[in-house]
């Protein structure tokens, strides 16, 4: 996708902009929801029947909601632990509920930050988190390998005190392509994530792998070469003593020479965006 903009193009941005917003409606409904005792499992399926309501079949990924320490990831080893469990939300309690809807083919993946009431551990960290979206959309920009970008965002995490929690993640990804998928009524999922996504995604690996890119961005060789056209997820994830905030949210990448058009957010009206607009 680029910006020599078709027709096409720009009702497949409108379409993926739609999603990425109503993703983020429904983190900030279930959010406004949440209260003592809530589990994780509960939390989740909030923002399952939120999105069903409006007519979502299909997802790139079900909900996950982490509470506590788990949002920084602590002691995570292997997959099923990103699963929800049953922690309850306690007073003061931070949380994250990540949500990946496909509505009318159209995949989202958005990361919401939050707490029960006042956490300043966690307040900071999502202020910390604003020199990260500058900084990927810059070297972004000037076409660095994102090998070498992933390792600028954790040279800026160190000086910043914190730890690089999207490391805990499978392949330790910062972010993965996202493209439409064929729009079903009801598409089956697997281990958690939606199998015409699941399929899309290899499709992409393994046409990355002949031409020499990776839809994976992560910290490892095959991430060494220029952002590759397309739509991202890119979710930056800081974690300090058991306290965990990442945004996540849609990054467009196109062939185009000019500077701004090259490379930029989808969207900059999402939560996170104006909370620090707010915070000037």
């Amino acid at each position: 996708m680029t910006t020599a903009v078709s027709s096409e193009s720009s009702a497949d941005l409108r379409g993926f902009k739609r999603v990425q917003r109503l993703a983020y409606e429904c983190a900030e409904a279930v959010a406004a929801r949440l209260e003592p005792g809530v589990t994780e499992r509960e939390a989740a399926r909030m923002q399952r029947e939120w999105l069903r309501e409006r007519g979502v079949r299909d997802w790139f990924h079900l909900p996950f909601a982490w509470f506590g320490d788990r949002t920084a990831f602590t002691n995570f080893r292997i997959p099923p632990q990103f699963f929800p469990t049953d922690r309850a939300l306690e007073p003061g309690m931070p949380f994250i509920l990540d949500l990946a809807p496909v509505y009318e083919g159209y995949p989202a993946d958005v990361g919401y930050s939050g707490s029960l009431g006042v956490n300043p551990v966690q307040d900071r960290l999502m202020a910390d988190l604003e020199a990260h979206r500058e900084l990927i959309l810059r070297e972004v920009r000037e076409r660095r390998p994102l090998r070498e970008i992933y390792q600028d965002v954790d040279r800026l995490m160190v000086r910043q005190g914190y730890a690089n929690r999207h490391r805990a993640y499978p392949f330790g990804v910062i972010a993965h392509k996202v493209d439409r998928v064929r729009r079903r009524r009801w598409s089956p999922h697997l281990f958690g994530f939606g199998t015409q996504s699941l399929k899309g995604l290899a499709s992409d690996a393994l046409h990355g792998h002949r031409e020499g890119w990776s839809p994976l961005w992560s910290p490892y060789r095959f991430s060494d070469h220029p952002p590759r056209p397309g739509l991202w997820a890119v979710e930056p994830h800081l974690g300090f003593r058991g306290t965990g905030a990442k945004f996540e949210e849609i990054l467009v990448v196109t062939d185009s020479r000019n500077a701004e058009e090259s490379a930029f957010w989808l969207d900059d009206d999402l939560p996170h965006v104006r909370r620090w607009a707010e915070e000037k």
